[in-house]
């Protein structure tokens, strides 16, 4: 594998994804759901995930979701296409996502 730079490691994860299926399939399965550049590759999003968090990263599963068409007024837009990935960590790898307990 070539040698990517630490911006383009920094740019290629976006966000957290946060839905019910990203916590069931974080507190079931060790995964961890991302919001990726649309031009990531598998090899850059598991080389970014390690040197972001510092993890073993184990498989790394993408999707590419199309944009949703939505009315705004009388005209249709469409968002953006977009892609999120599955991240499976290694067994005792975890990461800390900075949520708030609730008390």
């Amino acid at each position: 594998m070539t040698a990517l730079s630490k911006d383009r490691l920094a740019g290629v994860v976006i966000a957290p994804h946060v839905s019910e299926k990203a916590t069931r399939v974080a507190t079931e399965g060790n995964q961890y759901v991302f919001r990726v550049r649309r031009d990531a590759t598998k090899p850059e999003i598991r080389a970014a995930v390690e040197f972001l968090f510092e993890v073993k990263v184990d498989t790394v599963h993408v999707v590419n979701q199309p944009g949703k068409e939505k009315r705004f007024g009388r005209s249709l837009g469409r968002r953006q296409d977009w892609k999120k990935a599955y991240v499976r960590l290694q067994e005792g790898q975890q990461i800390e996502m900075g949520g708030s307990e609730r008390a």
